[in-house]
């Protein structure tokens, strides 16, 4: 079965003039590949751009949904759905994760769990980090990664 879901890693700075690359490359999800949902953390500047994209494209299609990924437990940072989101995703198997390395375990899981993964890489990091685990992946043909220019 193939995966249908999209994730998101990137620098915390990242210029504006990414938009219209990052909206191509969600309409390109949906269109070509039949993307249903898409995962993106709030940690950064290209997050926020990456949640400003799919929340236009959702205007496009309605079966598109949006999930915030949390990487801390809910009851310790209790955490409302954001506006333009259709909820949040706590990753089980997180519960037992120091809080240092929550936001790597996050990411990981989704890199295991998804079938896209749009990044912004310009320099060393857990962005990079997260990018060479993915391409473990990407040769076993369970992820497809796409990095912007």
């Amino acid at each position: 079965m193939e995966r249908k879901t999209c994730f998101f890693i990137g620098h915390r700075e990242a210029p504006d003039s990414l938009l219209p690359i990052l909206d191509a490359e969600v309409e390109r999800r949906i269109a070509e590949h039949g993307v249903t949902e898409f995962v993106v953390g709030r940690y950064g500047r290209f997050d926020a751009l990456a949640a400003k994209c799919v929340k236009e494209a959702k205007k496009r299609h309605p079966e598109v949904t949006l999930a915030l990924l949390l990487p801390y437990r809910p009851y310790d940072r209790p955490t409302p759905t954001p506006s333009g989101f259709d909820g949040t995703f706590y990753p089980p198997g997180m519960e037992t994760v120091p809080k240092r390395a929550a936001i790597i375990r996050a990411n990981r899981y989704m890199v295991e769990h998804s079938g896209y993964l749009i990044a912004y890489v310009r320099h060393s990091g857990n962005a990079q980090d997260l990018v060479e685990y993915a391409k473990k992946y990407e040769k076993q043909d369970r992820i497809k990664i796409t990095i912007l220019p």
